[in-house]
């Protein structure tokens, strides 16, 4: 551990931050995470991995507890998921030091700008519920995409993760931006579990450091959910094409610079 007063009260802000961002929409580690490799850089990678899923775990699940009590997220789909996730997860988890993040790149690259094209350009996508949509094959569907795909991702990489939860319950299933988000929650909970459990088998987290900024992670994401909760499915739809749009910015930069 070599980082002082300063850096990790800056650890902090950015925990407190990337709960924000993951309450809304997702992709709060695309902060936290570079900024525990700069405070940290003679830290195995895997360590400070593992304790950003122990950060991330509070805010999602704190975001999760929120928009339940403001709205009803779809059962349906979110139990089995996340059930499934919690396998998913850690099955990706459990690969991640075999399988290069080089291979995985330009497919996730690809596929963000397939999801930025598609909000840009269907921009009544998530502004309303569509029940026509909510089949039981539907449901089977996202179940297995979101509790099998999405997890596996978010164990072996992982930055993105609630905006394609997201995506997949809004185009599949046709829920809104902020049901989706609030559905989301619970099933990213669940992905961030079974990678932690990977993660703490693996002697790869650092504990205390990750409770420190769960705490701040806890801030954050409860001011996030309360805004998706206030301002509705626009600020949501605004919020994750900025974080799309970063996203890709930062897998391009990882890939080419």
């Amino acid at each position: 551990m070599d980082a002082g007063f300063d850096a990790f009260a800056l650890l902090l802000i950015a925990a407190a931050t990337a709960g924000w961002i993951d309450a809304v929409v997702g992709g709060g580690g695309l902060l936290l995470l570079p900024a525990m490799l700069v405070a940290f850089p003679s830290t195995p990678v895997a360590q400070l991995l593992g304790t950003n899923k122990l950060t991330a775990i509070f805010g999602t699940a704190s975001a999760a507890f929120t928009y339940s009590r403001g709205l009803r997220p779809e059962r349906r789909v979110v139990v089995p998921a996340a059930g499934l996730a919690l396998l998913g997860a850690g099955g990706g988890a459990a690969l991640a030091a075999s399988i290069s993040s080089d291979v995985l790149r330009p497919v996730v690259m690809v596929v963000l700008a397939a999801v930025l094209v598609l909000v840009v350009t269907r921009p009544a996508m998530g502004a309303s519920a569509d029940p026509a949509l909510l089949t039981p094959n539907r449901i089977v569907a996202v179940v297995l995409l979101a509790g099998a795909g999405v997890a596996f991702y978010d164990g072996l990489i992982g930055p993105g993760t609630g905006m394609f939860l997201i995506i997949a319950l809004t185009t599949v299933i046709g829920l809104d931006f902020v049901t989706a988000s609030a559905s989301a929650k619970i099933i990213n909970t669940a992905t961030n579990l079974g990678a932690l459990a990977v993660f703490a088998w693996q002697d790869n987290v650092l504990w205390f450091l990750g409770l420190a900024l769960g705490a701040a992670n806890i801030v954050g994401a409860q001011i996030g959910a309360r805004m998706a909760l206030t301002r509705g499915s626009g600020f949501v739809r605004a919020v994750l094409v900025v974080m799309v749009v970063a996203l890709l910015a930062r897998l391009a930069w990882d890939q080419f610079a």
